[in-house]
């Protein structure tokens, strides 16, 4: 291989990240592009049961109860979230109390309170559960004022989305055709119960471990299957081991 084939190789791998990029968002480590997810805003519960801190116990209960919630946000005069009281912070409550108790929404809840944005990315607010160990988080506005509350299952549920959805966007809409610039006539995509089975053929083989990546973090996707063949093995090519001056290394 002459060192101006390094060159030019080099080039346009460079041109299709940039443009990748642009299109998608930042790359991924090892040039790969960031996905663009499902966020909280589609996901989260919106004006969800609040507390104020002063409310008794028994009516912290009651709400629970009447809307069929385990946990309500204690919410400020100004609209802020102060903590959170859930089913359990009551249940140890009551295990410790020994005798008739006024306790209010502010003394059982549980601080610090951990919030979400709208436009968080559901897999970040899923890390960000994780890290502190916490099952909801309250939905907050620029101004830190609640404007809805997400919980575990309220991420789950990108994992609900239609099969059919989920092939589209990675054949037509994303990764194949919006990303890969691959021919989808050469490729077949098949999506059962979340699990992705790709089939076909791609002209780059360094672009199936890519292709990989990028399927499974579509929102929904739970596995991806690749029987995937190629029509050059780029893998064998190396960069020249000289300076790159257009000439023959």
């Amino acid at each position: 291989m002459t060192a101006g084939t390094g060159g030019l190789l080099r080039l346009g791998r460079a041109l299709e990240t940039t443009v990748c990029e642009l299109l998608v968002g930042a790359p991924l480590e090892g040039g790969l592009v960031a996905m663009a997810h499902c966020t909280v805003d589609e996901v989260m519960t919106r004006s969800p049961v609040t507390v104020t801190p002063d409310a008794p116990v028994k009516s912290v209960v009651a709400a629970l109860t009447k809307h069929g919630v385990t946990a309500v946000p204690v919410v400020g005069a100004d609209g802020r979230p102060l903590g959170i009281v859930s089913e359990a912070d009551l249940m140890v409550k009551e295990s410790l109390r020994s005798g008739p108790g006024g306790e209010t929404a502010a003394q059982v809840m549980s601080t610090p309170v951990f919030t979400a944005r709208p436009e968080m990315a559901v897999p970040e607010a899923a890390r960000v559960m994780e890290r502190h160990h916490v099952k909801r988080l309250p939905v907050v506005d620029e101004e830190g004022r609640l404007v809805g509350i997400v919980s575990r299952t309220d991420l789950l549920s990108v994992f609900l989305r239609d099969d059919e959805a989920i092939g589209a966007e990675i054949l037509h809409d994303d990764v194949f055709f919006g990303i890969l610039w691959a021919d989808s006539t050469a490729l077949h995509v098949d999506v059962d119960d979340g699990v992705v089975t790709l089939t076909g053929t791609l002209q780059r083989r360094s672009t199936i471990p890519v292709a990989v990546q990028l399927c499974e973090a579509v929102d929904g996707v739970v596995a991806v299957h690749e029987r995937l063949a190629w029509v050059q093995d780029d893998t064998a090519l190396r960069e020249p081991a000289g300076p790159v001056d257009g000439t023959r290394a």
